[in-house]
């Protein structure tokens, strides 16, 4: 009975970041594992290109404007992981349907072995009806996904 048990370290954490304040708690559980396990974290964003209205969608400097307030937004978010102690910060920024650009697209490419969501996501109108984009990434995922609310 003198065993200890130990959770392997993590190498490389994904967190997925939006405004809502179950993301804020996932963004500060993967700063805190990645600072732990001394291991890369990916911060990324999608923007939900089907969320945006019409005219929102054809007006160049709207979708502009969205773009680089997110951009701001990953970069703050990188400032504030680097100053908690993460030795090694990527951002991500993709477009898409969230669940699925993050387990198709970015999972693929980042290759993390932890995968950290809020809860829910800050959805407006019929999006927040259409299904958790964290239970879309948690059954989906290839790799274990911790989800925070």
């Amino acid at each position: 009975m003198g065993e200890t048990f130990s959770l392997a370290k993590h190498k490389n954490i994904l967190v997925g970041v939006d405004d809502s304040a179950d993301a804020q708690l996932a963004f500060l559980n993967a700063v805190s594992h990645a600072v732990d396990d001394d291991s890369l974290l990916h911060i990324v964003t999608v923007l939900e290109t089907d969320s945006l209205n019409v005219f929102e969608a054809l007006d160049k400097e709207k979708l502009k404007e969205k773009r680089v307030k997110i951009e701001q937004r990953l970069h703050d978010y990188k400032q504030q992981a680097l100053e908690a102690g993460v030795k090694e910060v990527h951002v991500v920024f993709a477009e898409g349907e969230p669940g699925e650009t993050i387990v198709k697209d970015v999972i693929p490419d980042v290759q993390p072995d932890l995968v950290v969501v809020g809860a829910s996501a800050a959805k407006k109108g019929l999006g927040k009806y259409m299904g958790s984009q964290a239970g879309y990434v948690a059954k989906y995922a290839p790799v274990s996904v911790l989800v925070v609310r």
